[in-house]
């Protein structure tokens, strides 16, 4: 029988992570297509990004996935189709693990497994791994053993809450609340205050500088934007302050969803999360100071690993290679058993 590879998926707001088994590497390109004149596709992933905010009126440059989930279907299916026949050895037939969302309705998780059934990939299987579950193990988490672990998946669309004990998810919580939104803080407060007008990306390099928190309190950055006063492009100097209460808002509902979550946690499994802290994953979670300011706000060890933002990819990297068994904590959804393990 010939060897089929095995791809593992990780469909994130902003990027999409892809584990190539044959190849044995794990690649990433931006989760972006661009659409001239609304009917034709001009580019899609890291070429698609490099014009966000720069393209010309005819060219749409869209994000198929908010907030964690699928949105646009057919364009979502086109990107994904296009960077595996053109970005890597692409083989038809394979095996596909697909990272999902806990906390999504149940068409919403189905759509993650009709993209890649439904897709000119001919899959052979294509089998579902909780992201959180992903998370863990990818983070070196011992799940099967462990008495109380959280994770907490910080994107750039969305931020995932995972209570996780002996091997399975105790609680989920999916948060529409991710960088995007910190960056849309941004921009609000910065019009607002100044009456200075940046784009996204502006903001997004506010945040990175700046961070959440440190012992700085006088730095600014200059940036370019428009006066909206006079309507003249112009540079001006934002200074951190600004940056940083603009991020509190988004950062605090996070921080009352980890409480909330701790609070609904059964003692036993409590006692392991006091004791093992807090798990940081995702893109955001290389935010400077965010670590240290959800210490001190839930009173937690809060541990981040190196390059947090591939930890669900790592984890299905393991679980293709079915080390220590994991290949039992995925599933399909044309199982009969499917309904009940729901």
């Amino acid at each position: 029988m010939l060897f089929r590879n095995v791809y593992g998926l990780d469909l994130g707001t902003y990027e999409i992570k892809v584990y190539d088994k044959k190849q044995d590497l794990i690649w990433k390109e931006k989760n972006v297509i661009a659409i001239k004149e609304q009917k034709s596709i001009f580019a899609t992933g890291d070429d698609a990004y490099t014009m966000y905010e720069k393209a010309p009126d005819d060219i749409e440059v869209v994000f198929p996935m908010q907030s964690g989930v699928i949105a646009r279907f057919d364009d979502m299916q086109y990107l994904l189709e296009s960077l595996l026949k053109t970005k890597r050895t692409f083989s038809k037939g394979a095996e596909y693990l697909v990272a999902v969302p806990t906390d999504v309705t149940e068409v919403e998780k189905r759509a993650f497994y009709d993209l890649v059934v439904h897709s000119s990939a001919r899959a052979k299987s294509v089998r579902s791994v909780e992201r959180g579950l992903a998370d863990a193990i990818g983070a070196g988490i011992d799940i099967c053993n462990t008495k109380g672990s959280m994770v907490v998946n910080m994107g750039e669309g969305s931020t995932e809450l995972s209570v996780l004990a002996s091997g399975g998810m105790v609680l989920n919580r999916l948060l529409k609340v991710g960088g995007e939104h910190f960056d849309q803080a941004i921009e609000n407060l910065v019009r607002r205050n100044m009456d200075f007008l940046i784009g996204r990306m502006t903001a997004e390099s506010l945040r990175r500088e700046f961070g959440i928190f440190t012992q700085e309190t006088d730095a600014s950055l200059p940036v370019s934007g428009r006066n909206l006063v006079n309507g003249i492009p112009q540079y001006r100097e934002i200074p951190i302050g600004i940056v940083r209460a603009a991020m509190k808002e988004p950062l605090d509902v996070c921080i009352d969803a980890i409480r909330t979550m701790l609070e609904r946690t059964p003692p036993d499994v409590q006692k392991g999360i006091r004791r093992n802290g807090i798990c940081l994953t995702g893109g955001l979670a290389n935010l400077k100071g965010l670590s240290l300011y959800l210490k001190e706000s839930t009173g937690l060890p809060v541990h981040c690993v190196q390059s947090p933002e591939l930890c669900a990819v790592r984890g299905l990297q393991k679980i293709a290679q079915d080390k220590q068994g994991y290949k039992k904590l995925t599933y399909s959804m044309l199982d009969e058993d499917y309904r009940w393990l729901r």
